[in-house]
């Protein structure tokens, strides 16, 4: 207990003013949104629940209506795995080290037996005084798991989630204390597995609740770059192509197949790959599982939906309508929509296609 108190590494190590920080090492969403926020500052006040080390404790109050937070591993343990102090969160993406992990392909190489972890984090903290920061966890060396990070990452701090817990006893109905409880009164919802978490656990990306469930997500999404039944459909629809050109489009996506066409369209930020046959196509969606990265910069694939081509009676015949014995469409749009009110009435038939507004402009000026 002696080498606890006083933050020493090892049996004979010397103290480490590493974990003596004026700051603690926060994610955006555990800070708050109230840029005057204060602190509570006591060194050496609690051990850390990684390496049971004391260190410098921070608590304060991230906005109103919020509950008071406070750091729970040392810095050094949040150095080594670049994670949030309080939430153990990846800093980067505010995502689970076991996504992170899984994503990037790193393994956990932090030692679980108190003696070979003591060992461990002391060499580990030389290391970062000396060279800074050992691991690289950007993914620059995977840029496909990178992509699958940005994608499944928040956007903005998510501050609902330093919000009060639920009250217990306004579960069970027992709470007395009715606007004065600091807690919710409210009832819990969402799966209740979620809350058995434990913060080792989550550390170490192992046993995660949360990151299972996101990587299972993930891996649904991504299945669903299936070929569709439709033969006839050769193209890929592309998305998030920041700052991608066709010629970028046509090298990455040359090598699968010949191409009949890439149609770019700058304000959808999105592009349309046409490929001359349907294998260059599928070889292309299959190669894209684990992620599409162009020119460094992840990218989504789709295929491509066919659209209606011929006049009214085409679609609705495609669409399942059948018309009547007396020549006239039946009372529906494509995919059984039924018209408005006052369209109901039996109609005639467009006289040319450039009165029916389903046919498509190159046949309308064909028929005009």
């Amino acid at each position: 207990m002696a080498d606890t108190a006083s933050g020493s590494y090892g049996n004979g190590g010397s103290s480490n003013d590493a974990d003596d920080i004026e700051f603690p090492i926060l994610c955006e969403t555990c800070l708050g949104d109230n840029p005057y926020v204060r602190m509570t500052k006591e060194k050496l006040g609690k051990e850390c629940k990684i390496c049971s080390r004391a260190f410098t404790i921070f608590r304060w109050l991230p906005g109103r209506g919020m509950r008071y937070k406070k750091t729970e591993i040392c810095p050094t343990c949040a150095k080594l795995k670049n994670v949030c102090q309080t939430c153990i969160l990846d800093l980067e993406h505010g995502l689970p080290v076991q996504v992170r992990d899984s994503m990037l392909g790193m393994q956990d190489e932090v030692p679980r037996e108190e003696s070979n972890r003591r060992d461990y984090l002391a060499k580990m903290a030389n290391r970062l005084e000396v060279l800074g920061d050992p691991l690289d966890f950007s993914g620059k060396t995977q840029p496909a798991g990178r992509g699958a990070l940005q994608r499944m990452a928040r956007k903005s701090p998510y501050y609902k989630r330093n919000r009060a817990h639920v009250c217990s006893f306004f579960v069970k109905g027992q709470c007395t204390r009715g606007s004065e409880c600091p807690y919710r009164h409210e009832m819990p919802d969402g799966d209740p597995e979620l809350a058995k978490q434990n913060i080792v656990d989550r550390y170490h990306g192992n046993n995660d609740p949360v990151a299972r469930r996101m990587l299972a997500r993930s891996r649904k999404s991504e299945n669903t770059l299936t070929a569709p039944a439709d033969k006839s459909i050769t193209s890929l629809f592309v998305t998030g192509m920041d700052g991608l050109a066709q010629a970028d489009l046509l090298g990455h996506f040359g090598a699968y197949g010949e191409l009949k066409s890439v149609a770019v369209v700058p304000k959808g930020n999105c592009a349309f790959v046409n490929f001359k046959s349907r294998a260059g196509a599928e070889a292309a969606a299959a190669a894209a599982l684990g992620g599409c990265v162009i020119k460094e910069k992840p990218v989504r694939l789709a295929w491509a939906k066919p659209r209606p081509k011929g006049p009214e009676s085409e679609v609705a015949a495609r669409a399942g309508g059948k018309a009547s014995s007396g020549g006239h469409q039946r009372h529906e749009l494509p995919n059984g929509i039924p018209l408005p009110p006052g369209a109901q009435k039996d109609r005639k038939p467009a006289a040319y296609p450039s009165q029916d507004p389903t046919a498509q402009g190159a046949a309308a000026s064909r028929g005009s």
